[in-house]
């Protein structure tokens, strides 16, 4: 029996598709987007080779094609019957310091980590406003809490974007909504596997998305994962000068 259907988008690889495979050992139904479909037809097979009673249905989909978006997730709903939740999770880490001759690969990132997520946050609206109930998810970061240096910039912009869509939800009281954000700190993954290396509190993929599911789980209002050390350094992220945060991140 299911526990529910989810949808998760930017399901090819890293922590969407890690999503996928923690939720449907947790019981549910999983309805995974992303632009690559080969990725998630050999996820698909895997997730019902280990648990044969779950119904994974794939959709490709560009995140910032907004008629795309509505359209995938009105046919999942379809589909399912019902979507019990969406994980806004689909994502891109390109980026370079502004005035560098890099606008594009800004442009990119800011369409589809803000731009992108604000269709999908719509798109599941519109289904759980006609349900009655729901759970959106929003997948921010750690950078969200403050603005970023060089590279990042951009994408810490992103980032606090999303965050604001999940607070402004939450102020309406929507009846029978959740909304939850989630600031997962370095967790492993494909965007950022050429920086691990160098890059302070990594964790793995499997057990930092772990921490992600659990808060899901929990329908935490806000969470920072893994809690350690991601809880206090984002309570010293929100307190101390720029120049200092910029050496904790």
């Amino acid at each position: 029996m299911s526990k529910g259907t989810i949808i998760i988008t930017g399901a090819s690889a890293g922590l969407g598709a890690e999503m996928a495979r923690q939720f449907a050992a947790l019981g549910y139904d999983l309805g995974l987007c992303a632009r690559r479909t080969a990725p998630m037809e050999e996820l698909r097979d895997g997730i019902t080779s280990a648990h044969p009673g779950r119904r994974v249905v794939l959709r490709a989909l560009d995140v910032t094609d907004d008629d795309a978006v509505f359209r995938v997730f009105g046919e999942i709903a379809g589909e399912f019957g019902t979507v019990d939740r969406v994980i806004v999770n689909a994502g891109l880490g390109k980026g370079a310091a502004l005035g560098t001759g890099r606008h594009d690969a800004n442009r990119r990132t800011a369409m589809t980590n803000f731009v992108g997520a604000l269709a999908q946050a719509d798109a599941a609206m519109e289904i759980f406003r006609a349900q009655g109930r729901g759970h959106l998810v929003l997948v921010s970061s750690m950078s969200a809490l403050r603005g970023m240096r060089r590279a990042m910039t951009v994408y810490a912009a992103t980032k606090a974007g999303v965050s604001a869509i999940a607070e402004g939800l939450r102020a309406e009281r929507v009846p029978g909504l959740d909304v939850s954000v989630v600031h997962p700190g370095y967790i492993r993954s494909e965007m950022n596997e050429h920086v691990t290396q160098r890059t302070r509190f990594m964790v793995d993929t499997e057990p930092g998305v772990r921490s992600m599911v659990a808060a899901i789980e929990r329908r935490r209002v806000s969470a920072y994962v893994p809690a350690w050390p991601w809880v206090p350094i984002g309570f010293l992220m929100k307190r101390l000068p720029l120049s200092v945060v910029t050496r904790l991140t």
